[in-house]
């Protein structure tokens, strides 16, 4: 995982071969291939470690601050966590905005990665209302991660973005929430309806 990362910010993601991360990470190709099935499963491991760093670091004296407080702290220590690897990132994403596959690819990672946050936060990702809110984040912190990648003021601009951008994701949250408040009773609706047709039917 860490010549990966090394690799990446030296050239481009569909530049780098199997061989290149089994040669600069001191291994054989069969201990290699024994972990991971190809290059972009190496980075999901990255990136499932990251998860694990930011997961293990929570702060029990937020749990009585309001949702977007707590997001934003567990955000901020996903940020912090990925800090020493901002320029493998910045090329990543360099790959990511030309190839549609890759990105969408790490899109899927990104998903789950804040299914996992959003859940460090407190605030529910299960469901199909869970995966929107997480689909959502995912593109909301994508976005941060341009302005991270080139953050070298100590994340104070990084920071600026992430609360501009958790405002922007509350005020879409909750129309989510009127939009999902809407369904049952359209379901109640289509129930009554049915129940309308069997009486008709009998």
């Amino acid at each position: 995982m860490a010549a990966l990362m090394e690799l990446l910010t030296e050239k481009r993601f569909e530049q780098i071969g199997l061989s290149e991360i089994s040669e600069r990470a001191n291994i054989s190709l069969a201990d290699l291939r024994n972990e991971f099935n190809s290059t972009l499963a190496i980075f999901a491991a990255q990136v499932k470690e990251t998860d694990r760093k930011v997961l293990a670091g929570g702060d029990a004296d937020m749990a009585e601050e309001p949702a977007r407080e707590r997001l934003f702290d567990v955000l901020m220590r996903r940020l912090e966590a990925m800090t020493p690897h901002r320029a493998a990132l910045k090329s990543l994403m360099r790959s990511a905005s030309c190839n549609p596959p890759l990105a969408l690819a790490l899109n899927g990672l990104a998903v789950n990665s804040q299914q996992w946050m959003l859940t460090a936060a407190g605030i529910t990702a299960s469901g199909p209302k869970g995966m929107v809110r997480a689909q959502g984040m995912a593109v909301l912190f994508g976005r941060v991660l341009r302005v991270f990648v080139d953050d070298e003021d100590d994340n104070a601009r990084t920071m600026a973005a992430l609360d501009r951008a958790l405002a922007r994701g509350q005020r879409w949250a909750g129309f989510l929430d009127d939009v999902c408040a809407f369904v049952p009773r359209f379901g109640r609706r289509r129930r009554r309806r049915r129940d309308d047709d069997e009486a008709y039917a009998a």
